[in-house]
């Protein structure tokens, strides 16, 4: 797929994902996809396949929040590469607010998702989240 092919593809997952669908993500990703935390906080590590990231990542993060949604603020793509600037507007289910911001790196082959890397505010995530049980492997 062409780098605007890929752009177009987390345009319209991000455009779900503003609207409450956070499966639109998980649908597009492959098998053996990978999120990679990188840096050395409580989420450091690599979460993958799929089936885990979903399982043991997403749906333990996501039954934290009493709302979530994100929206791409910026999308820029090159080659199998699609860096999204996007920004959260989330409140756990404790009440809290959660203002996140995001720069994610994804990787696409094959019009699937394979791999992203997420920077985000750490210190909002170790401030107000509960740590993920069974961490990603570093």
């Amino acid at each position: 797929m062409s780098a605007e092919e890929n752009s177009k593809l987390l345009q319209e997952i991000f455009e779900q994902m503003a609207q409450g669908n956070g499966r639109a993500l998980s649908d597009a990703m492959s098998d053996d996809f990978r999120w990679i935390f990188p840096g050395s906080w409580s989420w450091s590590g690599t979460w993958g396949p799929k089936e885990r990231v979903v399982h043991g990542l997403l749906r333990p993060l996501m039954a934290q929040f009493s709302d979530y949604r994100v929206e791409a603020e910026l999308i820029l793509a090159e080659g199998d590469r699609v860096v999204v600037q996007a920004r959260a507007t989330a409140t756990t289910t404790r009440g809290e607010s959660y203002p996140q911001t995001y720069c994610f790196v994804f990787r696409v082959a094959g019009g699937r998702l394979t791999e992203v890397v997420e920077h985000c505010d750490t210190s909002l995530v170790e401030r107000v989240l509960e740590p993920l049980v069974g961490g990603g492997t570093s």
